[in-house]
């Protein structure tokens, strides 16, 4: 969350949406939510429908679901989709924003 919040303008510069999803109740995300004041959305996923939708892996022997980022465009078509094997394994966000103005090139 760090890392998103830290480059936030360069996303919203390109016009994009920044969206976390996890796994937490309702509760728990607006408490960490307000906590550290994230200023993107934090959609909580406790039933795992986003996470089923966009097939993140859920490893318990790895304390649960494994990081995800996916780029979707405003199509609703998914542009781009890594999923990480542990939290070392997240994109760093210049490979996401590079990804971003790829797809933005394209249109």
């Amino acid at each position: 969350m760090a890392q998103l919040r830290q480059d936030y303008a360069l996303f919203t510069q390109r016009n994009v949406a920044v969206i976390a999803v996890g796994p937490e109740s309702v509760y728990k995300f607006k408490t960490y939510w307000d906590e550290n004041d994230l200023p993107f959305i934090g959609l909580a996923d406790p039933e795992q429908t986003a996470a089923r939708r966009y097939e993140q892996e859920i490893n318990l022997f790895k304390l649960g679901r494994m990081p995800a980022q996916i780029i979707i465009d405003k199509g609703g078509i998914v542009r781009y989709a890594h999923y990480s094997n542990s939290m070392s394994d997240i994109p760093h966000n210049e490979e996401i924003l590079a990804v971003i103005d790829e797809i933005a090139g394209e249109s």
